[in-house]
């Protein structure tokens, strides 16, 4: 990253899900995710994303993709394994880590690692806008009976200033109401006549200026494994609205923990240009099968 703000590349959104504190390793060093304390994970992200700044348009936006673990003795981790296809090791996650519970923590405790990042990232400069709310209709089964299966992460939106790029008609969404869009196309109607007699505004923002509502921020969308990769892969379905609300056809979409390449698979596919980085070589090869892309290149860092 250091690279492209030193070459003046500005990207106008950022959309990314780092390696999750306490749950994988990835076989890499250098890795992130594997600190052995949740603040010096988060730390880490406030260094990750302080490049990330640098690198956004004045206007750009950052969607972050974080999930959360509990302390106990069975935090999972520790094989050296690849967790791509062809490694031994698919499920490295698994296997029991050997450190104890971090200091400030009881055993059973959910450390709150999303909720710490976003707000380490707030008092750093960046505009905390919103949480969403990832749903996951089809959840990893849990064996507890002393709490809820977990089946959601955060979303978190962040800008760089307070007035920021952000398209709302790209993603909004049917109402739940039969003649809601039937009754938002006369609304949008009747405003126009306002307008045209001097009676309203023409900028004048309106949640009903096309059929649909604003869009919620409760996102249910299903986890999607690639069969190429480990199976912690980032949803296109997930990525989609946030490309979409983040930026414009032919601007730069930017992911700094690349993976397997969905963001850029997904940023293409919608006209966008993009940028990534990754740690993990072995990542390449299938980051290269999923895109073609002239004129701008992966970074591994």
């Amino acid at each position: 990253m250091r690279k492209m703000i030193a070459d003046g590349i500005k990207v106008q959104t950022c959309v990314t899900s780092p390696p999750y504190f306490g749950l994988r390793n990835y076989g890499v060093d250098g890795q992130l995710g594997l600190e052995s304390t949740p603040q010096e994970y988060v730390q880490n992200m406030l260094e990750v994303f302080s490049l990330v700044h640098e690198l956004l348009h004045d206007n750009g936006v950052l969607w972050l993709n974080l999930g959360d673990s509990f302390a106990s003795g069975g935090m999972s981790n520790p094989s050296s394994k690849s967790t791509l296809c062809g490694g031994k090791d698919r499920g490295a996650s698994n296997y029991s880590i050997s450190r104890g519970i971090p200091i400030g923590l009881k055993p059973k405790d959910l450390v709150g690692i999303p909720w710490r990042v976003a707000f380490a990232l707030q008092a750093d400069g960046w505009y905390l806008r919103q949480d969403i709310i990832w749903s996951k209709p089809n959840p990893m089964p849990e064996s507890v009976t002393d709490r809820c299966t977990k089946s959601h992460e955060y979303l978190f939106l962040l800008s760089k200033s307070e007035r920021y790029y952000f398209d709302q008609e790209a993603i909004k969404e049917e109402s739940a109401w039969p003649d809601h869009n039937r009754f938002g196309n006369k609304n949008a109607q009747a405003r126009r006549v306002k307008t045209l007699t001097g009676n309203m505004r023409p900028d004048a923002p309106q949640e009903t200026d096309r059929a649909g509502r604003n869009k919620r921020s409760v996102w249910s969308v299903a986890t999607q494994p690639y069969s190429e990769a480990h199976f912690a892969t980032f949803p296109p379905a997930l990525i989609e609205p946030c490309i979409l609300a983040g930026s414009r056809p032919g601007d730069i979409v930017f992911d700094p923990f690349l993976g397997s390449g969905t963001t850029a698979q997904v940023a293409q596919d919608l006209g966008r240009n993009w940028l990534g980085c990754e740690l993990n070589p072995e990542y390449l090869q299938l980051q290269q099968a999923r895109t073609r892309q002239g004129g701008l290149a992966l970074e591994a860092v």
